[in-house]
């Protein structure tokens, strides 16, 4: 809405003499799990090659079987045949087979793989590991073009008839999103390949060396590792030699798990990047010892026996990682190993104790859901066969967690996931499509936050010996429906608004994590971009304030549309400036008020913003993030469309413009 002549003006007061509880640094957080593209194919991960140790066979088969959901994954084709190459059980090197390739004395026979992206004039490293007949010669090519020269070649002898390996080393020759990795040979005998790895030669641990820098400029506070996959992952699969880490399917995602991005890689990343590590155990399929020797691996001293097998696998010094998650979504029938709460209890306290006798100084977190989650998740509804579960009933998962297992956790998890275009209907019993306004459909994801906020005062009295500050939520993933792209404005603007709920309600949260890290970023195989939503994080962690102070106004938000206690609290989040949203906090040091404002419309606003409690000097700074459309794109490898933009104030407060499809954050320096 834009406000007309004979609109009442648009105020708001930022009273710094009323401070709330400390935003928790871990509010910052992000969640990356090994599905979809987040790691591979295209992903923060930096290997070129798909299944590069073959859990597929190498065939012209239109189909792959088990199915693999990962977009953008390639195939292994053979070269000569499919006569020629057969997966070869005895001599398998990593996993349960390896290509064996019968050689022709007349025409190349081998393998490919199509869809490697390279870059004129970068450098590829990696390796190749072979066994072959005597004598036998291997081509492997990188080859980004048709003609005859668009390749480059290296020439493999004295293979030998036990498994070697062999470096490769390779410079683009030309852009390319379509290149293919060659491996051939001719003559008599045969050959076989057991893993595959090409990477730019810059990769950070085997991370993408230019996500990893605009990552840590954006400067995520946690990373939690854990989602739907982590129900069926067993950890030691991801330690050791990569080459020889088993492929695994990966029955949540129905997709093929490589492990070479393991435990030792997700910790070298949180280390560059400066984030607490956050990991989840496998509470699915999995078993309390094992969580509690992974806690061992991660965290024990070189003479402890997962502490040893660490130290050899080049990593002496113990990581210390501090927090851990029991399970994900345990309550949720789509969840591999998925059981009623009453025996979840039992089970989540032998997991506690256990991974406790190893580190008495970790904190535990405990798989929670208030019933607004578990109401708005159309599988968990089929649990109780209502919309509403009622507090206290056997379905209340997080009352039984609260009563038999208090003592073996830390915090409860909470994850949000709302949609934007649609609402409860109760006569209807499910979701239908509304045609809200934009604002109010931003405004669908900071009702969710206040939504477990009211839910967790009911179970403060429902407990009231309980102190449920010291044991908050840990909001570990969350992200807006979106009526548009996931890179678009909208995205950015309902996820500043969430942030914005969180530190209204600061006391209650103990981090959050934003769905997913590599969400922050828009990217193909060979560049990226920051999206709009990542420069959003990257405003608030490194401008807006630590300790939030009261923001008033003259317009409450609006009430959506929806069900009381499944999709909308009793009480609208925001702050009472709609159609704006506002947050303000005062600098650690309290040297400088922080004052941000969302405008999730398409027209300018305008707001009368007065300052209470503090003297401001007149000169401060302004960030702004502002789109001319709702669906910019920062496209990978070409210049941003929306970017951060700095400018100088001269004035503390007053009638403030906010452009249409904006974040502005400004900040004064306190007299």
């Amino acid at each position: 809405m834009a406000l007309s002549a004979s609109a009442q003006q648009l105020t708001m007061t930022v009273d710094a003499g009323k401070t709330g509880a400390r935003i928790p640094p871990f509010i910052y957080g992000q969640f990356t799990e090994n599905a979809n593209n987040n790691y591979y194919h295209g992903g923060l991960w930096a290997e070129m090659v798909d299944d590069r140790k073959f859990f597929y066979p190498v065939t012209s088969a239109a189909q792959q079987t088990p199915p693999n959901s990962q977009r953008d994954s390639h195939r292994w084709r053979p070269v000569g045949g499919d006569a020629a190459v057969t997966m070869d059980r005895e001599l398998a090197w990593s996993g349960k087979h390896s290509p064996k390739i019968a050689l022709d004395a007349a025409a190349p026979h081998g393998i490919q793989q199509t869809g490697l992206g390279v870059k004129k004039g970068t450098k590829y490293s990696g390796r190749i590991v072979l066994a072959a007949d005597g004598g036998v010669e291997v081509k492997v090519s990188l080859i980004w073009g048709p003609d005859a020269g668009a390749r480059q070649t290296a020439r493999i002898a004295g293979i030998g008839n036990a498994y070697r390996k062999f470096p490769l080393s390779f410079t683009g020759g030309a852009d390319s999103q379509e290149a293919t990795l060659e491996i051939v040979a001719t003559g008599k005998g045969s050959f076989h390949v057991g893993a595959v790895s090409l990477m730019p030669a810059d990769n950070v641990h085997g991370w993408r060396a230019d996500m990893l820098a605009a990552l840590k400029e954006i400067g995520p506070t946690m990373i939690r590792w854990g989602g739907n996959f982590v129900s069926g992952y067993e950890w030691r699969d991801g330690i050791g030699d990569p080459d020889k880490r088993p492929s695994r399917y990966d029955y949540a995602w129905r997709a093929m798990e490589t492990n070479d991005a393991g435990t030792d890689e997700f910790l070298a990343l949180t280390g560059y990047l400066g984030a607490e590590p956050y990991i989840t155990v496998n509470s699915g399929f999995g078993d309390a010892s094992s969580a509690a020797q992974w806690v061992e691996y991660c965290n024990g001293s070189a003479p402890a026996p997962m502490g040893k097998l660490r130290a050899a696998n080049g990593h002496p010094a113990p990581y210390n990682v501090k927090w851990w998650n029991i399970g994900n979504e345990m309550y949720g029938p789509w969840q591999l190993g998925n059981m009623q709460v009453r025996q979840y209890t039992i089970k989540h306290n032998m997991f506690a104790e256990a991974m406790r006798r190893v580190d008495p100084t970790i904190k535990i977190v405990a798989v929670g859901v208030t019933l607004s989650e578990l109401g708005t998740s159309v599988a968990a509804r089929t649990l109780t066969g209502k919309s509403v579960v009622e507090y206290g009933s056997p379905a209340d998962w997080n009352a039984a967690m609260l009563r038999d297992s208090v003592g073996f956790f830390d915090a409860l998890t909470e994850h949000f996931y709302p949609r934007a275009n649609a609402a409860f209907d109760a006569d209807k019993g499910d979701f239908v499509p509304v045609e809200d306004s934009l604002a109010d459909r931003a405004r669908r994801l900071p009702n969710r936050v206040r939504c477990a906020v009211e839910a967790w005062e009911e179970y403060q009295r429902r407990f009231p010996a309980l102190n449920l500050q010291s044991i908050p939520i840990a909001l570990d993933e969350w992200r807006p429906g979106n009526p548009g792209m996931p890179s678009s404005m909208f995205t950015a603007l309902s996820s500043a608004e969430t942030l914005h709920e969180l530190f209204r309600n600061s006391g209650w949260f103990v981090m959050s994590a934003y769905t997913h890290l590599t969400g922050l970023l828009s990217s193909n195989r060979t560049d990226m971009n920051v999206a709009a939503v990542g420069l959003m994080f990257k405003l608030y962690r490194r401008h807006f304030g630590a300790t939030p102070v009261a923001v008033t106004g003259n317009s409450p938000q609006h009430d959506v549309k929806g069900l009381v206690g499944l999709d909308k609290p009793k009480i609208s989040s925001g702050s009472d400036t709609y159609p704006l949203d506002a947050a303000a906090a005062l600098t650690a040091d309290g040297k400088a008020l922080t004052v941000a404002i969302v405008n999730p419309t398409e027209e300018e606003q305008r707001i009368d913003v007065g300052i209470a409690g503090v003297a401001l000097e007149p000169r401060g700074k302004l960030w702004r993030i502002a789109a001319g459309e709702l669906n910019p794109r920062n496209q990978p490898g070409k210049p941003p469309v929306v970017d951060i933009v700095e400018s100088a104030v001269t004035q503390a407060a007053g009638v403030l413009a906010i452009p249409k499809l904006s974040i502005s954050l400004y900040e004064w320096p306190v007299r």
